[in-house]
């Protein structure tokens, strides 16, 4: 590894800016109970984040673009959550019906927001995501959610893959340890996003044409 400073070694190679979209749609990945029950393993003590999302959705609304909430959701058996499911043993926590997949105290979903239920880190892979928000004339997805390391940072990956221009909101996205977080928000602001504060999606956010 080169012994250089971290950033400057990688600016040399990552310093791209990929900016904001025409007309973009906020996806909140996975902010489900078994994060903020402090029983469950999956407990991440991730508040913060969900009231920061909760602020980035408010103004999602206000710009009337689309509100994508995802969750897991496993067959009774697990089967369908493959070598996923064998491999995190707390995933049985989001089995059908499991009070731990509830939305948590202060989410309720609306009539005007689009649920995608998964069974794998993305949330666009094996679901109808892309092709959802193709057909809407989406080209920015702009991504909170739980955990960054995880779920986020896999979503943040097809999301760019699937050639939309991808923004993550920093505060509105948690994990269980800040150096997983942080790593993690540090390559995807390298390689595949823009990494933004809550007040710069805000600021975006309340600026679009209504």
């Amino acid at each position: 590894m080169m012994p250089e400073n971290r950033d400057a070694n990688y600016a040399k190679a990552y310093n791209g800016k990929a900016g904001f979209g025409s007309y973009p749609a906020l996806l909140m990945v996975d902010f489900v109970e078994a994060y903020f029950d402090p029983d469950c393993e999956l407990y991440a003590d991730v508040d913060n984040a969900l009231q920061s999302a909760l602020r980035v959705r408010e103004a999602a609304h206000e710009a009337n673009i689309p509100v994508v909430l995802t969750n897991v959701v496993y067959h009774d058996s697990g089967i369908d959550g493959g070598r996923f499911f064998e491999k995190v043993r707390p995933l049985r926590h989001f089995l059908e019906g499991s009070p731990m997949g509830d939305w948590p105290k202060g989410l309720v979903p609306t009539d005007r927001e689009l649920i995608i239920s998964k069974q794998y880190p993305s949330a666009f892979f094996g679901t109808s995501l892309a092709s959802t928000l193709t057909a809407m004339g989406v080209d920015n997805v702009i991504l909170t959610g739980l955990t960054t390391s995880g779920c986020v940072r896999a979503s943040c990956v097809d999301s760019m893959s699937h050639g939309f221009i991808t923004t993550v909101v920093r505060d509105a996205c948690g994990d269980r340890h800040s150096d997983p977080h942080e790593a993690n928000l540090f390559d995807m602001q390298a390689k595949y996003a823009d990494v933004v504060s809550e007040k710069e999606i805000l600021d975006y956010l309340s600026a679009l044409p209504r």
